[in-house]
Order: C-alpha cells, then structure tokens, then sequence
C-alpha cells in the first residue's frame, strides 16, 4: 500500500538540505560549491545558501560571506581557465553546457560594458561561469575583473542573506506553508535564467 502521507521528492530534498545546515562541515561544503559553480559547475550555490539561512537566520551573513570567497575564487578560476585552458578545458566545458553562441555574445557585451558587464552579470540569473571564462578568453583586465566579481557576488549573496536574517523564523514559517507554490516560482526562475543563457 502507497503511503498517502509520505512527501514529495522536494520535500524531502528541503528537509535533508535543513539538516545539513547543522552539519559540522555545512560551511565547508557551500564554499565547494561556490567556487566550482563560478568555473565548471551548473547549478548555482543559492539554494544552499538560502537553505541554510533559513535554518539558521543568525549565522545568515556567515554563509554569504563563506558564498563569496567561494565564488570569488572560482571567478578568478574562470578567467584562468579562459586565458589559459580555452581550448582543453573551457570549450569542452561550453559546448556540453550548449553555450557556445552564448559565450560569443558575451564578447560584444564586454566590448560594450567592460568590467561592468561582470558586475550586471554576477547579480543576474545569466551563469556567472560564462561571464568568467569570457572574461579570461577575451584578456579582460585581471584586477579589475576581480573586484567586480567580489562586488557583484558579494551584492548578491549578502542581500538573499539579509533576506533570511531579517525574515527569520517567521519567513520559515511562510516557506513551510507555502512550499508547493514557492518552488513554482523558483522553478520559473531558474528556467528564466537558463533562457536568457540560450536567448
């Protein structure tokens, strides 16, 4: 007999991520994340993130601060694979993600924005491993690159943080009751944000 009251997939994804944000190495595993994510890796270290804020509202700007340094280092990462490695290691990496036309838009953003086109990039749902790798490829200044990555993704991270901080146990509460429709909306963003990539 199929039990009726057994959660949905999700649920129990929610649930296991909640109790990882106890885990002694809860910490050392967002920075992972993090910092592949910024290189080679497709799914974003947000989820983990709010995840784990919403667990614990007060070591919220912690985990932001652990976020950044990780994708910090995984931007510097990027870039040294697209100077570098571009052709053993990034355009593997592009093609298998169908990225390519993407990544050689990305040059007439540079060519247009320059740097800020990292920081416009690192706050958005665009994969910030794309602005990285372009940003090494096309010989960006490296300096310069490295701080508005650390800006824009420390913009980012800190302000979801800020989010769960202030929200506290009553924002869990709304997550709690309002799961189903929540993770619709996430779900939307997420495709949103690849679309932009193909678009």
């Amino acid at each position: 007999m199929i039990d009726q009251q057994r959660p949905s997939l999700l649920r129990r994804l929610y649930n296991w991520t909640l109790a990882w944000a106890e885990h002694p190495r809860a910490g050392l595993a967002l920075f992972a994340i993090a910092v592949i994510e910024a290189s080679v890796f497709p799914i974003p270290p947000d989820v983990l993130l709010l995840l784990m804020s919403i667990s614990r509202p007060d070591h919220a700007f912690r985990y932001a601060a652990i976020t950044t340094a990780g994708s910090s280092i995984g931007a510097v990462i990027g870039y040294g694979i697209g100077m570098f490695l571009f052709v053993a290691v990034a355009q593997p990496v592009l093609e298998f993600y169908h990225a390519m036309d993407t990544f050689n838009q990305v040059q007439e953003k540079f060519n247009q924005w320059g740097v800020w086109f990292v920081v416009i990039a690192g706050f958005s749902p665009i994969p910030f491993k794309i602005v990285t790798i372009a940003a090494g490829a096309f010989n960006l200044a490296f300096l310069p690159f490295v701080i508005a990555a650390i800006l824009a993704r420390a913009a980012r991270f800190y302000l979801e943080a800020a989010i769960m901080h202030w929200g506290g146990e009553p924002l869990r509460n709304f997550v709690e009751k309002h799961f189903q429709l929540l993770t619709a909306v996430v779900a939307v963003a997420v495709i949103g944000g690849f679309a932009l990539l193909w678009l």
